[in-house]
C-alpha cells in the first residue's frame, strides 16, 4: 500500500536537480494532468504554469523582503519537500451552489530561515502562497509577485482612476475595463484585481488573490522588461485624517505589513479557461478561503432589499412629503412586505455622518413597524463612523432589532483596512448582524470566513448610471467573467426606467439605466448577490408589477449553477436552480444578437416556463418587453433574440 501511494504521488510530483546551477525543479500537476505548475528553487524562487501546450505563466520570480533586509527567496535552501493531495466535497450555504468539489495536488516546500511555500494545481488553475514560522513579529517591506507572459497578450484591466486625497492607494475600486495589450499599459498605472488575460485560441487566464487577511491587497502594474505584470502593495498608513466623511491617508510607512511570525500569506492565483463560460461559474475563491468562523449560520438570512438612495426617495401618489422620514420608510416596508422582500435599507441621512448616536429618525419606530410586517431593517454607515465604537454601536442597534449595516466609503485595502474589515465582521457576527461592505472591492475570501458579510461592492454598479457613465451593457457582460470570480457583488440592479444608447441621460430623482427592461430582469439571476437590491422606488415597481413579481421570486442563493454560454464583453447566459425550480438569464452588450438557450440543465419531466424577452420595439423603447408562458422539457432549445443592450429572463417550475 505504501508503494502504491508513493507511485500515485509521483504521477503529479517530480523533482530534478540541475547540478551545474544547484537548482531544484519541482512539478505539481493538476488531477487531470493538463496543468503543470513548475517551481525552480536555487538562487531565487520562480514559478511557471503550463496548460497542455500553452505556456500560461513563464518562469516568474517571487519573494518576500523583510524589514531587516532578509529576502525570503534569495539563495534558497530546501529543508523539506512534501507532496500531498486533496479531494473533498465542501458544503457551501449562502452561495451560488450548495456544494463544491475541492480536488487538487499540492507541494509544500519548507526552506531554511523558517519560511516556506505551498503550491497547488487544480484542473482549472494554480496557486501559491508563502508561510512563515518565526517566533516573533515580522515586518514585510515588500513582496515580489510576478506574472510573466510569453506574448504581448491583450488584458482586461480595471484601473485605479480616482485617486483620493492625492494617495494613489485610496480608491473606490470602481472602473470599466480597458482592453489593452500588455505592452500598451502605462507604466504609472495600477490595475486592481481580478485581471483577465486573453492567451489566444480561446484560452484565458484570470489573475486573483485569495484568503486575503491581515495583509494589503495586490495591484498589478507592467514590468520594465518582457510582457510582465507584477504586484504592487499599499504601504502601511502612518498618518490619517478625516476628509468630509472619509478617513484618508496622508503618509505611509516604508513597509507593507507587520504580522505575527507564524503566518500564512494570501494565495496568488491564476485560473485558466478554455471557454469563456467556465469563468462565469468558478469556485476557486471558495476553495482557497479559510472556512467559516461562524458555527451556526441559521440567523444569516439572505434576501432582497428595497433600497432608497438610488431612486432619491422619490415615491409619489402619497399624502405625505417623501424623504428621509418615518412615513417614507413605512411606505418602503409596506412595499417590501407586499412583495415578500426580506429587508429595507435606510441609507445616508438618518444620522450624523460622523456620530451614529445622533439620529435624525426614530429608528426604533421604523424597526418595530418592520417587525410587524416581517421586514428587517439595515442601516447605512460610513466606515469612519462605525469604527468610532464598533462594539457599542453594533450592540446598541442589534438590541433595537436592526438586522445589519451597509458600511460605505472604505476606499482602501492596505493592511490596516483589511484587518479592520475582518474585525468589524467578527464584531457584527457576535451581535448577529449582517454586513454589506460598500466602497470596497473584491471579497477575496472574506465572505467565506465571515459569511455574515453577505455582500461586497467593488463594482462599477448601477449607481454610476445616475451620473451618465457610458457603455454599461458592455461592462455588465464582462463582470460575470472577471469581477464575479472574486465573489458576490453589490451591483444594485432593478431599474424600471430603461434607456437606449441614444436616450440615456443623468436624472438624479428619476434615474435611468442603460439597456432594456429584460436586461435588468436578467441581472437577478446572472449577478451573484446573497443580499440583492431593488434599486428603483416602490411607486415605480407598483406601476410595473408584472416585472416586480418576477424579480421578487428570484432567490439570492442557489443549489446549483450552470454557465450556459457567453463571451467576455459580448454576452452571457447563466442558469441557476433553487429546489426544483430553475432560473435563467441572458444579457447582451450594445450589439443585438440571436443566441440559443439549451434547456438540457432541466431535470426529467415538464416545466412551466415564464419568460420575459425583449419586445420588437425595444431598440427604440427599452422598456418594451413580452411576457409569455410555455411548457418545456430538457430536450428543448429556445431561440432568444437580444436587442441592443438587451436581455432575457425566465423561471422554470417543475410540473
Amino acid at each position: 500500500m505504501k508503494l502504491r501511494a508513493l507511485l500515485s504521488l509521483c504521477l503529479f510530483f517530480a523533482c530534478t536537480i540541475a547540478l551545474a546551477q544547484n537548482t531544484k525543479v519541482y512539478h505539481v500537476k493538476s488531477p487531470d494532468g493538463k496543468i503543470d505548475l513548475m517551481v525552480s528553487v536555487g538562487k531565487t524562487i520562480e514559478w511557471s504554469v503550463k496548460h497542455e501546450d500553452t505556456e500560461v505563466i513563464l518562469p516568474s520570480e517571487v519573494s518576500l523582503t523583510l524589514g531587516d533586509g532578509m529576502v525570503f527567496g534569495d539563495d534558497v535552501k530546501v529543508k523539506d519537500a512534501k507532496p500531498s493531495s486533496g479531494n473533498q466535497v465542501i458544503n457551501t450555504p449562502l452561495y451560488k451552489k450548495d456544494k463544491i468539489t475541492d480536488n487538487y495536488n499540492q507541494l509544500t516546500l519548507t526552506f531554511r530561515n523558517d519560511y516556506g511555500m505551498i503550491f497547488r494545481a487544480y484542473d482549472d488553475g494554480a496557486a501559491y502562497r508563502f508561510f512563515t514560522s518565526k517566533a516573533y513579529e515580522i515586518t514585510i517591506a515588500n513582496e515580489e509577485a510576478n506574472f510573466n507572459f510569453k506574448d504581448d497578450d491583450k488584458a482586461y484591466l480595471p484601473f485605479v482612476n480616482d485617486y483620493r486625497h492625492h494617495d494613489k492607494f485610496n480608491t473606490s475600486f470602481e472602473a470599466l475595463y480597458d482592453r489593452l495589450n500588455i505592452s500598451a499599459i502605462k507604466k504609472d498605472t495600477l490595475a486592481f484585481m481580478p485581471v483577465l488575460v486573453d492567451l489566444g485560441n480561446g484560452k484565458k487566464a484570470a489573475l486573483l488573490e485569495g484568503d486575503l487577511q491581515d495583509y494589503p491587497g495586490m495591484y498589478l502594474t507592467p514590468g520594465t522588461t518582457g510582457h510582465n505584470l507584477h504586484g504592487v502593495f499599499a504601504p502601511y498608513p502612518t498618518k490619517e485624517e478625516l476628509s468630509n466623511i472619509n478617513y484618508v491617508v496622508d503618509e505611509r510607512a516604508d513597509y507593507i505589513a507587520k504580522t505575527k511570525g507564524i503566518h500564512t500569506f494570501p494565495w496568488r492565483v491564476v485560473v485558466i479557461s478554455t471557454e469563456d463560460k467556465q469563468l462565469a461559474n468558478n469556485d476557486m475563491m471558495r476553495r482557497l478561503a479559510e472556512p467559516s468562523k461562524i458555527a451556526d449560520l441559521s440567523w444569516i438570512k439572505p434576501g432582497k432589499v428595497a433600497w432608497d438612495w438610488w431612486n432619491d426617495w422619490n415615491i409619489s401618489h402619497v399624502n405625505f412629503k417623501a424623504g428621509i422620514n418615518v412615513p417614507t420608510y413605512k411606505y418602503y416596508i409596506d412595499f417590501a412586505a407586499a412583495n415578500k422582500l426580506e429587508y429595507i435599507i435606510i441609507d445616508e441621512g438618518w444620522s450624523d455622518d460622523h456620530d451614529l448616536t445622533k439620529t435624525k429618525l426614530d429608528i426604533q419606530q421604523i424597526v418595530d413597524y418592520g417587525k410587524q410586517k416581517g421586514v428587517g431593517v439595515i442601516l447605512w454607515s460610513t466606515w469612519y463612523a462605525i469604527t468610532r465604537d464598533a462594539d457599542g454601536l453594533f450592540a446598541k442597534f442589534a438590541q433595537m432589532g436592526v438586522k445589519g449595516f451597509k458600511i460605505d466609503f472604505i476606499d482602501r485595502d492596505d493592511q490596516k483596512m483589511v484587518s479592520s474589515l475582518y474585525d468589524l465582521a467578527e464584531k457584527a457576527a457576535k451581535n448577529h448582524l449582517l454586513v454589506d461592505y460598500h466602497g470596497m472591492y473584491k471579497p477575496s475570501g472574506l465572505m467565506t470566513t465571515w459569511p455574515n458579510v453577505i455582500n461586497c461592492e467593488g463594482v462599477k454598479g448601477m449607481e454610476n448610471e445616475k451620473w451618465g457613465v457610458k457603455d454599461h451593457p458592455g461592462y455588465d457582460v464582462s463582470i460575470p467573467f472577471i469581477r464575479m470570480m472574486a465573489g458576490p457583488m453589490d451591483y444594485t440592479p432593478g431599474a424600471m426606467r430603461n434607456a437606449t444608447k441614444e436616450s440615456i441621460r443623468p436624472i438624479n430623482s428619476n434615474p435611468m439605466a442603460q439597456g432594456t427592461r429584460c436586461h435588468q430582469l436578467a441581472m437577478y439571476t446572472i449577478f451573484e448577490a446573497p443580499l440583492q437590491m431593488l434599486s428603483d422606488n416602490p411607486t415605480a415597481y407598483m406601476k410595473e408589477q408584472e416585472s416586480t413579481d418576477f424579480i421578487a421570486k428570484v432567490p439570492t442563493v442557489f443549489d446549483e449553477t450552470v454557465a450556459l454560454d457567453g463571451k467576455v464583453g459580448e454576452f452571457v447566459s447563466i442558469a441557476r436552480r433553487k429546489g426544483t425550480t430553475w432560473y435563467a438569464g441572458s444579457m447582451s452588450n450594445w450589439t443585438a444578437r440571436e443566441t440559443s438557450i439549451d434547456l438540457s440543465f432541466l431535470g426529467d419531466g415538464t416545466y412551466k416556463a415564464t419568460i420575459f424577452e425583449d419586445g420588437i420595439n425595444a431598440d427604440r423603447d427599452a422598456t418594451d418587453y413580452v411576457k409569455k408562458e410555455i411548457t418545456v422539457t430538457s430536450k428543448d432549445k429556445l431561440k432568444v433574440q437580444l436587442a441592443s443592450g438587451g436581455g432575457w429572463a425566465a423561471r422554470f417550475e417543475k410540473q
